[in-house]
């Protein structure tokens, strides 16, 4: 039976700002980012989602970030190689200490919004984050926008590394996201990204925004935490999979 790992990004709330339902996803999804502090999330709220993942078995990730709290880390930043590894060797420490205290373990490293995009082609700011992570703890994975050239990038520095499709992004021909900035960007159809992601399990191809089909090979699916119809749309997303016979499990599995 194939097999495929639902993801979302969590713990981005603050103090009395809310960001999503944490609870309710970590229902559905098999893995969880969750923030470090530096694009979104405090520490108890962080702590309280950690807790809340374990409750339901479900394996953390950290969403590491540029630090741009007011952005949400959306916004591209141009950080010395130097700052940029500190940057996430610090993230992930935070993430590891407070996962330790709510009896799990950080299991991979997914990098939010602009850091991500940047680092799918920026060489130079890859390699910075795979230096972090290798240097904190070489067996974290790291998760990378499927088809970019991060993915061999990374494995040729010899950190592991898997593939990420979108569930509610739309895509470019070339297999690229469409700027957030452009209309259609972000999909709200729950039975539309649904039936997209099963073609793309099932197929390997993703309908682009113009109507061509892309190749997309992808080993994790991301259901954005902060959609306004994210539960469901995970929730309808889980039944389509489990109703064609697909496994939903976590690509990083479980350590102590």
């Amino acid at each position: 039976m194939r097999s495929i790992d639902l993801n979302s990004d969590l713990g981005e709330s603050f103090g009395a700002w809310s960001m999503g339902d944490d609870v309710a996803m970590l229902d559905v999804v098999t893995s969880a980012n969750v923030a470090c502090g530096f694009h979104a999330g405090d520490p108890a709220g962080i702590l309280r989602t950690l807790k809340a993942a374990v409750a339901k078995n479900v394996t953390i990730g950290a969403h590491v970030a540029y630090p741009d709290k007011v952005g949400f880390g959306r916004r591209n930043m141009d950080v010395t190689s130097d700052e940029l590894t500190a940057d996430v060797i610090y993230q992930i420490g935070a993430l590891q200490g407070l996962a330790k205290a709510a009896g799990t373990s950080v299991r991979y490293v997914k990098p939010h919004g602009a850091l991500y995009n940047t680092i799918a082609h920026d060489r130079r700011q890859a390699l910075a984050v795979i230096e972090a992570i290798r240097a904190i703890d070489s067996t974290l994975i790291l998760v990378a926008l499927a088809g970019s050239p991060l993915i061999e990038l990374a494995r040729n520095e010899g950190l592991p590394c898997i593939a990420e499709a979108f569930a509610d992004r739309a895509y470019t021909p070339q297999g690229n996201l469409v700027s957030r900035r452009e209309p259609g960007a972000v999909l709200h159809d729950p039975a539309l990204v649904a039936q997209r992601m099963l073609r793309l399990v099932q197929d390997g191809t993703v309908e682009a925004i113009d109507g061509t089909l892309t190749r997309i090979e992808a080993d994790s699916i991301c259901v954005h935490g902060d959609s306004p119809a994210a539960v469901e749309m995970a929730r309808e997303l889980r039944r389509v999979l489990e109703h064609a016979n697909l496994s939903l499990l976590p690509f990083a599995g479980d350590r102590p």
